[in-house]
C-alpha cells in the first residue's frame, strides 16, 4: 500500500521516495492535481505540508491562467525534499503520555499529536492540518489560535477522548481562556465561550511554549492542506441554552423585537388598516380578526404566535420524540402557530435522519410487465436454485416459457459459462439475458462472456427478485416438483426425476400461452407414452400418398415380383460354397421386397436382391440341406418385415430356430397350394423413386 512498517514505526517505501524524488514538474492542472494526491497520500509524515502547497491552489481555480512561478518552483522542491527526509511515525500506545500541540497563522491551522518518550523526546503519532475558510481568516489571532486547538482536538478525538493530555500553544493568553482550571472570562467572546464550553468535555493541561519552541506545529499551519470546515452556526453550536425551556416573558420580549411581530402587534393593538402591501404581513392580515392580545403574546385562538428567533428550537421541541410528521402537526395545533408552520414541519421530519431510516417501507408499485417476446430465444431469464444441497441453473425462454433445468458442481462465474455454452450449441445463442445480481453474473468474466457471444446482459434491480419474475417462478416450480416426488417414494436418481419431470412439463400446456413450450420452442409436439393411445392418422395419409405415387409412375420402375411355388436361384453367402447361386422354390411373400424360400428341406428368409428367377426343373434330389446364413422370421401373417430367430455362429441354428424350420418344412410338404394372391399387400418400406417427363426441347 505504498508503507513501511517495522518495530519502529510506519515509514514511505524507498520505491515511492524515488518516484517523488524524480518527479518532473507539473505543466499543466491535471498534472499538478496528479502531484498533489501523491503528496495528501503521505500527508502523515509531512508537518508543515499544507502551507508549503499554498502557492498551487491559485493555480487550480477556474478560469486562472497557467503561470508556475517562483513561489511554485519552490514550494515544489521543498514537497520532494519533505518526503525524502519524512520523519518517522510511531504506534499509538495508550500507555505513554500525549501531548497536542496547535497553533496557527494567517490562512491555516495545524496540529501534531506525539508521545512522550522516557528520555523527554517527542515522537510524532500523526499530523494534520487545513486552511483557513473566509470567513476565518476574518478571525482576531486570538480567536485564530483557539481555533486550532478545537480542530486539532476534534481530528484527534479517538485519541484524546477519555485520557489526560498536554495542550501546547504558543499563545499566552489562551491559558486563563481555555485552561481547565480557571473559569471562562464573562467578558469573552461568544464563540471563545463555546469553544471553551467543547473543550471542557475532554481532560487536559494547557501548556505555553514560544514560537521558537514551537517550530514543529507552526509550519504545519503556515502549511495547510487545501481543506476548509464551515463555519459553526448558532443552530449547531452546543449551549445550555438550547436545553432550556421557553418561558412566556421571553416569546413576548422577542414579539417586540421581532420586525415583523412588533408591527403586528402594533396592528392589532390600534387597529388594521384597510390593505397591507407587505407579504410578510399578508398571513397575519387574512387572521386580523381572529388575532388577539394576552400579557404581550400575540394569539391566534388559544395558538401563541412564535417569533423568529424561538421557531427552530420549538420545532427541535415539537419532533424530540420522533412522532412522525401527522402527528408534530396535531401536537402543534394545541400550542403555537407562525406563518407555514405546516411546510416548515414537513421539511424538518423530512430531513430527519432518525425518521428516514425507521419509516415504513413504501406501499409495493404495480409490476411493470416486460415488453412481450415475438420469437423463441428474444429473451432469457436466469437464475439458480438449491435442493437439498444441489444447485441448479434454471433457464426460462420468455415467449415459450420452456423450461431448462442443469444440475451444477458449482456456482462460479466459470462454471455458469461453461453450461450457457453448452446449452447455447443446442438451441442456439439467445438475443437477451435476463438475472439477479448474484457474484457469478456480474463478475467481468461473465460480462466478457456477454459480449462475445453478443448477447445483452440485463441486471434486475438488487434485492428486488419480483423483477425477474420469470426465472424465480421456474426456481418454484422446480423445488415443488422435487418435494413431491419425494413424497411420492421415488426411487429413482436425481436424473432421472428431472428428466420425468421437464418432459412432463415441456408437454404441459402453459397457462399464460395456451400452449405447450414444446410447441412454441420446437414447432412440434414431443411424442410420450400418452401418444401411444392417439391413432397414427399421419401413416394412414401416407399410405394414400404412396398409392398415389404408385400410380403415377405407371410402371416406370417396376420391382421384379415371384408367385409361390415360382423355381428361383438363390444366392448363397456360406463361406466356401462352390456356386454362387442355388435352386429353391418360392413358399411365401412377405412383403414389397421380402420372401420366404424353401431350400431343401430348409426355409430362408431373402430379399429380393438375392433371387433370380429360375426356368430350370428342380428335382427334389438335387436339393441338399443348406445352412443358415441370415436371420429368420418366426411364423406371422403376411406384411411381417422383421426376423425374429436368429443363427448362430455355426450356421445352422439354434434349437428353437431348427424346430421353426422343420416345423415350416413339413407345412409346404403337406400343403403345396400355391397361397392366395389376394392377400393384402403391405406398403413398400422404402419409396419408389420418381421420374420426371423429359422436356422436349421445342425449336
Amino acid at each position: 500500500m505504498g508503507f513501511l512498517l517495522d518495530h519502529n514505526g510506519v515509514h514511505p517505501t524507498e520505491e515511492k521516495v524515488k518516484a517523488i524524488n524524480d518527479a518532473p514538474r507539473p505543466t499543466g492542472v491535471k498534472e499538478l492535481k496528479a502531484f498533489l494526491g501523491f503528496l495528501n497520500y503521505y500527508g502523515a509524515f509531512l508537518p508543515n505540508l499544507s502551507t508549503e502547497l499554498n502557492p498551487f491552489h491559485k493555480l487550480l481555480k477556474k478560469h486562472e491562467p497557467w503561470n508556475w512561478t517562483a513561489d511554485c518552483e519552490e514550494s515544489f522542491n521543498v514537497c520532494k525534499k519533505m518526503i525524502t527526509e519524512s520523519k518517522l511515525l510511531v504506534f499509538y500506545d495508550s500507555k505513554k503520555p500525549l501531548r497536542l500541540s496547535c497553533d496557527s497563522s494567517s490562512y491555516g491551522v495545524g496540529a501534531i499529536i506525539s508521545h512522550v518518550m522516557k528520555d523527554g523526546s517527542e515522537r510524532p503519532i500523526a499530523f494534520a492540518s487545513r486552511t483557513l475558510s473566509e470567513t476565518e481568516r476574518r478571525y482576531a489571532q486570538i480567536e485564530k489560535e483557539a481555533l486550532s486547538s478545537v480542530f486539532g482536538v476534534k481530528k484527534f478525538h479517538k485519541y484524546l477522548f477519555g485520557r489526560k493530555f498536554t495542550l501546547v500553544t504558543d499563545h499566552k493568553p489562551l491559558l486563563s481562556i481555555l485552561g481547565p482550571k480557571k473559569g471562562v472570562p464573562p467578558l469573552a467572546a461568544a464563540r471563545m465561550q463555546r469553544w471553551a464550553l467543547i473543550l471542557a468535555a475532554y481532560q487536559y493541561d494547557i501548556q505555553y511554549k514560544s514560537s521558537e519552541q514551537h517550530g514543529n506545529c507552526d509550519s504545519l499551519s503556515r502549511l495547510p492542506l487545501h481543506e476548509t470546515e464551515q463555519e459553526d452556526t448558532e443552530e449547531g453550536v452546543f449551549s445550555l441554552d438550547m436545553y432550556l425551556p421557553i418561558s412566556s416573558q421571553e416569546i413576548a420580549m422577542a414579539t417586540r423585537r421581532d420586525p415583523i411581530l412588533s408591527r403586528v402587534y402594533d396592528f392589532t393593538l390600534n387597529g388594521w388598516p384597510a390593505h397591507v402591501e407587505d407579504s410578510d404581513l399578508q398571513p397575519f392580515f387574512d387572521r386580523r380578526n381572529e388575532l388577539t392580545l394576552e400579557k404581550g403574546l400575540l394569539m391566534w385562538g388559544m395558538r401563541v404566535v412564535i417569533p423568529d428567533k424561538f421557531r427552530g428550537r420549538l420545532l427541535l421541541e415539537l419532533h424530540d420524540e420522533h412522532l412522525g410528521m401527522s402527528r408534530t402537526k396535531a401536537l402543534a395545533r394545541g400550542y403555537l402557530w407562525w406563518p407555514y408552520l405546516d411546510r416548515d414541519i414537513e421539511d424538518m421530519v423530512e430531513r430527519c435522519s432518525a425518521c428516514a431510516s425507521t419509516r415504513n417501507t413504501p406501499k409495493e408499485s404495480p409490476l411493470h410487465p416486460w415488453i412481450w417476446a415475438s420469437r423463441p430465444g428474444q429473451r432469457v431469464h436466469i437464475d439458480y436454485a438449491e435442493y437439498k444441497g444441489q444447485s441448479f441453473l434454471v433457464i426460462v425462454d420468455s415467449y415459450s416459457k420452456w423450461l431448462e433445468v442443469i444440475p451444477v458442481k458449482s456456482t462460479t462465474s466459470s462454471n455458469t459459462i461453461e453450461k450457457l455454452r453448452t446449452w447455447f450449441a443446442s438451441v442456439g445463442i439467445p438475443e437477451e439475458i435476463v438475472s439477479d445480481n448474484g457474484p457469478q453474473f456480474t463478475s467481468s468474466e461473465f460480462q466478457d462472456f456477454m459480449k462475445h457471444s453478443g448477447v445483452k446482459h440485463t441486471l434486475v434491480p438488487p434485492y428486488h427478485p419480483q423483477s425477474n419474475g420469470l426465472a424465480e417462478r421456474g426456481v418454484q416450480i422446480l423445488k415443488k416438483a422435487l418435494k413431491r416426488q419425494d413424497f411420492d417414494g421415488h426411487r429413482w436418481s436425481l436424473q432421472q426425476r428431472l428428466a420425468n419431470f421437464l418432459l412432463r412439463y415441456r408437454i404441459t400446456p402453459h397457462s399464460t400461452t395456451g400452449t405447450s413450450p414444446a410447441e412454441l420452442f420446437l414447432k412440434r409436439q414431443l411424442r410420450t407414452r400418452l401418444s401411444c393411445i392417439k391413432p397414427n392418422l399421419r401413416e394412414s395419409v401416407e399410405k394414400k400418398q404412396q398409392k398415389m405415387k404408385e400410380q403415377h409412375d405407371g410402371g416406370q420402375c417396376k420391382v421384379r415380383e415371384f408367385q409361390g411355388g415360382e423355381q428361383v436361384q438363390v444366392k448363397t453367402t456360406i463361406p466356401g460354397q462352390k456356386w454362387k447361386w442355388i435352386s429353391g422354390v418360392i413358399h411365401r411373400k412377405l412383403g414389397p421386397l421380402t420372401y420366404l424360400v424353401r431350400v431343401g428341406k430348409r426355409i430362408r428368409y431373402c430379399h429380393v436382391d438375392h433371387l433370380l428367377a429360375s426356368y430350370a426343373t428342380m428335382l427334389e434330389t438335387e436339393l441338399t440341406p443348406l445352412s443358415f446364413d441370415v436371420e429368420l422370421p418366426s411364423f406371422k401373417e403376411p406384411g411381417m418385415d422383421r426376423a425374429l430367430v436368429s443363427p448362430d455362429e455355426t450356421g445352422k441354428g439354434t434349437p428353437e430356430m431348427v424346430e421353426t424350420q422343420e416345423k415350416l418344412a413339413d407345412s409346404v410338404n403337406k400343403d403345396t397350394k400355391v397361397p392366395d394372391q389376394t392377400d393384402a399387400v403391405p406398403e413398400r418400406r422404402y419409396p419408389l423413386r420418381m421420374r420426371k417427363p423429359t422436356k422436349k426441347l421445342d425449336l
